[in-house]
């Protein structure tokens, strides 16, 4: 195994590991605190009639949110996703993995990604690459860990930032290709960038059904790659892209497409307003990693299972009965926030 961190690939990884967990320290700005959610008196509900299920993908998830991709292809990386899985299992939770392009160069590495599968066998698990793979690449991966869906990841700040990044962004086709080909459902995702509803159109009228919009606000993939530039000369760009919920409203102007959120999530109350701004489900990474490597792995399944159950008590709070009755609750934004609507022609759906 230790030959797995000797690529300078593999030292990538644990590269971006260690600068995200530096980066957690400072507080989110993903929007969240722009939101304010008007309480009703009198909801009239059960808590033990809450309902948390949700659908996103072709798939029934138990609980709206899920731990999002964050690492792997390498052996320490390898090691969290082994004790991740074993939280999902025990949780009930869905998992991504991180991108799985290294384990397409380095077959030697693929164990860090399969050990997810191994730990977590009946699981709901989202295989993860970029899109400027091909099918063939994006099927073998689906099949390196028996995937249930795949995320897709769009990352073209983050291409152009990385010192060794890609410089050739055209993706269309290998989209299109991938969503018409692939034997799993695609989630087309950013990865903490954001999406416009420019975006959002477009991957549309590709045929594209669900997207994670991925916002600003989270693990900041701008300064993580600025960090690894000798001169660390593009950091004008670290709050480049749109917030977590600026990226919400922004896909309430484009119909018929389901939504992930992710990008600074750290309290139940952030699951709930993303919920409430139109996603489907959240993806939760950054902050379950600063749990897990913090504290320990029964620590994390402890955190998790009381974010579940606080959120019985947050839906029953707004009234809501099931996931889908969120998107009724009533909220208020701050200026700075409606201002941005306006200027963007945006309105809640």
């Amino acid at each position: 195994m230790s030959k797995l961190t000797e690529s300078a690939h593999a030292h990538r990884k644990d590269e971006h590991l260690a600068i995200a967990l530096k980066q957690y320290q400072e507080k989110s700005d993903a929007g969240f605190d722009d939101i304010q959610i008007i309480h009703q008196s009198l909801p009239e509900i059960a808590v033990d009639n809450v309902d948390l299920s949700t659908r996103f993908a072709g798939l029934t998830l138990s609980t709206p949110f899920y731990i999002e991709a964050m690492t792997g292809g390498s052996v320490r990386t390898g090691d969290i996703n082994a004790k991740l899985a074993e939280i999902a299992a025990a949780t009930g939770l869905a998992m991504a993995v991180g991108s799985q392009s290294i384990a397409l160069k380095e077959p030697a590495v693929a164990s860090t990604f399969t050990i997810v599968r191994k730990v977590n066998p009946h699981g709901q698990i989202f295989a993860n690459i970029g899109a400027g793979h091909s099918l063939d690449d994006a099927q073998r991966i689906v099949d390196m860990v028996a995937a249930d869906a795949l995320e897709l990841h769009i990352n073209s700040a983050q291409e152009l930032i990385m010192p060794e990044g890609d410089r050739d962004l055209r993706w269309r086709d290998h989209i299109t290709e991938i969503i018409n080909g692939l034997s799993v459902p695609v989630i087309v995702k950013e990865v903490g960038f954001g999406m416009g509803q420019e975006t959002i159109n477009t991957l549309k009228q590709m045929g594209v059904q669900y997207i994670n919009v991925s916002g600003r606000g989270g693990t900041n993939f701008a300064r993580i790659e600025n960090e690894r530039r000798h001169h660390q000369e593009l950091d004008y760009l670290s709050n480049w892209g749109q917030t977590t919920v600026q990226s919400l409203l922004e896909a309430q102007a484009v119909s018929d497409m389901q939504i992930a959120a992710s990008g600074g999530v750290r309290t139940p109350l952030d699951v709930l307003k993303a919920l409430i701004l139109g996603a489907n489900v959240v993806g939760v990474a950054g902050h379950f990693l600063h749990v897990l490597m913090t504290q320990d792995e029964d620590t994390l399944q402890t955190y998790i299972e009381d974010w579940q159950s606080d959120l019985r008590l947050l839906y029953a709070l707004t009234g809501s009965r099931t996931t889908a009755d969120l998107r009724t609750a009533k909220i208020v934004l701050s200026p700075a926030l409606m201002n941005y609507c306006q200027q963007r022609n945006l309105k809640r759906q």
